[in-house]
């Protein structure tokens, strides 16, 4: 039986949902599903788990899912709501007892080292996170024997990576992604992308401009990630979707090849 899966741990966008003293429906809204922490996702294939992420509610995102074991960290980009909770990771240091492998670009590695400069100084401070940082780019790479083939797509100004794994790709915080890169996205089952609002924005991929990508892509199964509470109710704006086009949501579970 197949158990490789994906948890969606966080589903919105940098401020979350609801957002601090926003007084719209969708805020108020009491559907669970409407309830979305920073953007992140745990992918459990060959008995690895293994983040993409770690955002600012990283701590409560791990509790909930009841994560005990973490094998690596794969960080799409430097901003702060992919990255902010990577001290957490001392917990399961003391937990392993040892440390935790992260793989980022060398720009994002420059961010982590700025954010968390007590990680990477010279007398470190008793307990602070242990870290074997792996540098990736574009290169396609392996987490024990696990191929991972980034994907270069552009953040407005920003170039940054998602992931495939097998029959999986992962992207979020995109609003353009190249041919060459397209190419890497054929044959897949599921497709992870972002689609922060109707509007059109200006470094993230729009409802209409995600659903024209999955059309262009055609995958088995889509998910929408990296939602604003500008895209309005989940159980609205599920049902104008197409029938292999769903939204995620915090904690939702699927199956992956």
């Amino acid at each position: 039986m197949n158990r490789n899966k994906i948890t969606f741990l966080g589903t919105g966008t940098s401020q979350g949902v609801p957002v601090i003293a926003c007084p719209c429906k969708v805020c108020a809204s009491s559907d669970p599903r409407d309830k979305r922490l920073r953007c992140s996702a745990l992918l459990q294939i060959d008995d690895k788990n293994i983040v993409i992420d770690s955002g600012p509610d990283f701590r409560q995102q791990m509790l909930r899912a009841g994560v005990t074991r973490l094998d690596a960290i794969l960080f799409t980009h430097g901003h702060k709501d992919h990255t902010a909770g990577l001290d957490d990771v001392r917990a399961y240091n003391y937990a392993m007892r040892k440390p935790t492998d992260i793989y980022a670009e060398e720009q994002v590695q420059k961010v982590l080292q700025q954010e968390f400069s007590y990680i990477f100084a010279e007398m470190k401070y008793p307990g602070v996170p242990e870290l074997n940082i792996h540098t990736i780019n574009k290169t396609p790479f392996s987490i024990d024997g696990l191929k991972i083939t980034p994907i270069r797509v552009r953040h407005l100004k920003l170039s940054i990576l998602g992931f495939r794994i097998g029959q999986l790709a992962y992207i979020t915080d995109a609003n353009h992604i190249g041919k060459v890169e397209k190419g890497k996205l054929r044959g897949l089952d599921c497709f992870v992308i972002n689609g922060l609002r109707k509007e059109r924005h200006i470094s993230h991929f729009s409802l209409n401009e995600a659903l024209k990508l999955i059309d262009e892509i055609k995958p088995e199964r889509a998910y929408i990630t990296h939602i604003s509470h500008q895209l309005g109710f989940h159980s609205q704006v599920e049902t104008e979707l197409p029938p292999n086009v769903f939204l995620a949501y915090d904690g939702l579970k699927v199956e992956i090849k």
